[in-house]
């Protein structure tokens, strides 16, 4: 179930996953649904670029890239104001839930009607 938003202007989601097919599936996803990319990136490094320069109203966050984890893009991206999705298959380990807290959580294998959900519930909270 696909809820319409508010506003008329494409909302910018950053997506940052490393693997290129999932990313891919992910874009495709996204920009079906009315949102324009930033992204996808593979590398904190390109996301952190991108997050200090781009007004981004939303970002869905791998959070293992290749063995290192995307913390410091969550953490800038909290400190900005704006709303993330991890997306991962690690989320629940407990050093990483603790630092997690508050944020919605897409578990890997992703499932496209669960991530339409977050993505509506993290707009609403946006619009209120």
């Amino acid at each position: 179930m696909q809820i319409a938003r508010k506003t008329a202007a494409k909302p910018t989601i950053l997506l940052l996953e490393d693997d290129l097919l999932l990313a891919m599936d992910m874009e495709d996803f996204l920009d079906d649904r009315g949102y324009r990319i930033a992204g996808p990136y593979g590398r904190v490094d390109q996301a952190l670029e991108a997050a200090e320069s781009m007004h981004l109203d939303g970002a869905v966050v791998d959070l293992n890239l290749h063995g290192e984890t995307s913390l410091p893009v969550i953490d800038l991206l909290r400190q900005r104001g704006v709303p993330v999705i991890v997306c991962s298959g690690y989320a629940e380990l407990p050093e990483l839930k603790q630092k997690l807290t508050g944020l919605p959580l897409l578990a890997k294998p992703w499932n496209p009607q669960k991530l339409d959900l977050l993505l509506n519930d993290v707009f609403e909270a946006v619009a209120k």
